[in-house]
């Protein structure tokens, strides 16, 4: 029996945004995958916490993001790992408790620029597939074996674009999913 091809795009979702969404169906829609998981990340260790809403509030917004969508899910798993949480540490988990599943790494080329910081990288790259997707204006890099550059269609938006124009005051609504302005109002995030 073949296993289950479960993406892994993880990201800290400060917030989810229709950028997201659309490169993981687009993952789905590509056949790469039987199922694409929206890992929200408590903390990326090669980032700075500051600013970054509530663990809990984000998943909730990934959720709210990924409602009714066929292969796509919110994924809490890294909130009950030892922080911080490292990719490599968390695909391992994964196998141990879905056996049935082949896990597939989705970063974007800046992410893939900045791989050699990984903590582990190498074994990550002996022991698992890695799509790349495009972030903007960069060139196909030469990519080893096992890793995969997805030439998935551009959106103009950003979580940090999103939390700017929330400070600013201005209507985010075209920037998100359906729920996730009104979410991020009521709870009265990313105001400053």
């Amino acid at each position: 029996m073949s296993k289950k091809k479960t993406v892994i795009f993880g990201g800290s979702f400060n917030p989810v945004h229709c950028g997201h969404v659309a490169l993981a169906a687009e993952v789905c829609r590509a056949g790469l995958a039987t199922e694409v998981w929206l890992m929200v990340s408590p903390h990326n260790p090669l980032k700075d916490e500051c600013g970054l809403a509530p663990e809990q509030q984000r998943l909730e917004m990934v959720k709210m993001a990924v409602d009714g969508l066929p292969g796509l899910v919110a994924c809490d798993f890294e909130f009950s790992l030892q922080r911080p949480s490292y990719t490599v540490n968390t695909l391992a988990r994964l196998e141990e408790e879905y056996p049935d599943r082949e896990f597939i790494l989705l970063i974007g080329a800046d992410n893939w620029e900045n791989f050699g910081r990984w903590y582990k990288n190498e074994e990550i790259l002996s022991r698992y597939r890695i799509i790349v997707y495009p972030r903007g204006g960069e060139d196909v890099p030469q990519l080893p074996s096992g890793v995969v550059w997805f030439n998935a269609p551009l959106h103009n938006v950003s979580s940090t674009m999103v939390r700017d124009a929330v400070a600013a005051g201005e209507d985010i609504s075209p920037l998100v999913p359906p729920g996730v302005a009104e979410y991020i109002k009521d709870n009265g995030l990313y105001k400053n």
